[in-house]
């Protein structure tokens, strides 16, 4: 036993700096010197198999051994799982992309394809895999974890590369003459209240912001609805928060109070006003009343209004997307959404470097759903429709008189 002790300590002292081979070839000769029983003792002290100290005694009494440089002798040590079972991979990937390189009925197609699940579903194949396995296949296959990517644009209009090209050229003749060009839409509604808001911010470390586990709405708090406007001369946002419904009504009374506020100070001597807004929501180019309050507004302000909607599934490529929304989103993420004061705060605080500045107004009326606006008093508008596309571009002009407001 002590004899066992002291080629443990010994083994122990040098194990550390020898490869694989070093050590069988130092435990066989620790073998070799105990004579008979020494394999059975020397690997109880160092905790090799025998099989290695045998393989290392072979070695040492001069069998063929690895290759100067190598450990083992080419095609020694345990075989790859995939060379011992050469239908996994094809298994696996075929279970990972099963419309393009399996069955398009595999059970996992409509499940979460998690490691064990994966796992599981080839052990139940006649597969001797772990999840550990399947997780290595996977990325020596070139596979990795990744999300949904937004890139498809829906319906590709066949003259949808035409009206950006005219919404371009419009847009350049006002600017040119110094008229504004606004762009408009509404982001989506927000729950207020101590409420989970996507992102990350600093804080310190263990001492997240505590927030509510379900996102249901808190009935004295409700949801807003940031109604934006974004000035492309000028680089500057303005956006009106509405604490009812987003309807036409209220697009359109926000972009009133946007010229009341600013733009009138700003262009007070143009007479037109250039829009360029989405094809859908409360703004959109079907939207009966969406035309009805702009002629009010026009009959209002003197103003000509000429809109320009973007094509079915372009949103994106509105400006007030990548110039206004985006920079708010990034300003107060990871802060909950706790009061109508502090949504006001955090979006009047958005500011990029290239000079973007932002104001924020409370809009508290009410918007009620519902209202549609008759043939009658849609005759009334003094709209003139382009020649390219008169459903995405029109143009409404002041009336000469006051008319009844004919709403049913």
């Amino acid at each position: 036993m002590d004899e066992i002790t002291t080629i443990k300590d010994r083994f122990a002292r040098v194990a550390g700096s020898l490869d694989e081979r070093a050590r069988r070839l130092v435990a066989a000769s620790e073998a070799l010197a105990l004579g008979w029983g020494g394999i059975s003792a020397t690997s109880r002290a160092t905790g090799l198999s025998r099989a290695a100290i045998r393989c290392g005694i072979a070695e040492l009494q001069g069998a063929p051994s690895a290759e100067p440089g190598r450990i083992r002798r080419p095609g020694g040590g345990r075989k790859k799982t995939t060379d011992r079972d050469p239908c996994l991979l094809p298994e696996l990937e075929a279970l990972v992309e099963p419309t393009t390189r399996g069955d398009p009925e595999s059970p996992l197609r409509w499940t979460c394809k998690s490691l064990r699940k994966l796992a599981g579903e080839l052990q139940e194949r006649g597969h001797r895999v772990s999840h550990q396995l399947v997780a290595e296949l996977l990325q020596a296959a070139g596979y990795s974890l990744q999300a949904n990517r937004k890139t498809r644009e829906g319906g590709d209009h066949p003259d949808r590369d035409a009206q950006f090209a005219h919404i371009a050229r419009t847009s350049a003749d006002y600017l040119a003459s110094g008229d504004p060009v606004i762009s408009v839409d509404a982001k989506k509604k927000e729950l207020i209240g101590d409420f989970k808001n996507a992102g990350r911010e600093w804080r310190p470390k263990g001492e997240p912001e505590q927030v509510r586990v379900y996102d249901f709405p808190i009935p004295e708090l409700g949801r807003v609805t940031p109604y934006g406007i974004y000035d492309l001369a000028a680089n500057a946002g303005w956006v009106s928060v509405g604490i009812d419904h987003d309807t036409a009504a209220f697009a359109v009374a926000s972009i009133g109070r946007w010229w009341e506020e600013v733009g009138q100070a700003r262009y007070g001597s143009s007479s037109r006003l250039l829009l360029t807004a989405d094809g859908g929501g409360s703004n959109g180019s079907r939207v009966r009343l969406w035309k009805w309050e702009l002629q009010k507004l026009a009959d209002a302000t003197g103003l000509t209004l000429t809109v320009c909607h973007f094509p079915p599934g372009t949103s994106k490529w509105n400006k007030i997307e990548h110039r206004l929304f985006s920079f708010i989103t990034q300003n107060w993420r990871g802060k909950p959404l706790v009061s109508y004061a502090v949504i006001l705060s955090l979006i009047a605080a958005t500011a990029t470097a290239t000079g973007l500045t932002v104001e924020s107004v409370l809009d508290t009326s009410s918007y009620p759903t519902g209202q549609k606006v008759s043939d009658e008093a849609l005759a009334t508008i003094k709209i003139e429709r382009n020649a390219f596309h008169g459903e995405w571009n029109y143009t409404i002009s002041p009336r000469p008189a006051a008319y009844e407001i004919i709403i049913v």
